[in-house]
């Protein structure tokens, strides 16, 4: 039951945040950073497993894997840049948050563009001429 460690990180944290954010604010957003660094250590480990898994898969089923690790290039991008976009957002940085978020969809529509290809040119040689 690992999601139980999970809340409880989530909840101790955040009582403990609560606590030091009127009187060490900077230690409150620490804290922050920290616990969500936690969560995300206990995490990897699960995530390794899956992409352990759809390798497997992808291998099995004659895939070329140059694909299913853009894919995974992808869903990587996408999660740091939304762990870092939360973490601005907690310190209150609207904005610099927003320029995060943007970064990440154009480094993902930069590793996308070989695959749409593919998916296009596929299409077109299916298409009767």
């Amino acid at each position: 039951m690992e999601i139980i460690q999970v809340v409880g990180i989530g909840l101790l944290s955040t009582v403990l945040i609560l606590v030091l954010k009127e009187q060490k604010p900077i230690f409150a957003f620490l804290l922050t950073t920290a616990a969500g660094i936690l969560i995300f250590l206990f995490l990897i480990g699960k995530i390794g497993t899956i992409l352990g898994t759809l390798e497997r898969v992808a291998e099995s089923s004659g895939m070329e894997m140059i694909y299913i690790k853009t894919v995974f290039k992808i869903i990587g991008i996408s999660y740091i840049a939304e762990f870092g976009a939360q973490i601005v957002r907690d310190a209150g940085q609207e904005s610099i948050a927003s320029k995060i978020e943007l970064a990440g969809k154009v480094l993902i529509m930069v590793l996308a563009v070989p695959i749409i290809s593919i998916i296009i040119e596929t299409v077109m040689k299916l298409l009767p001429a």
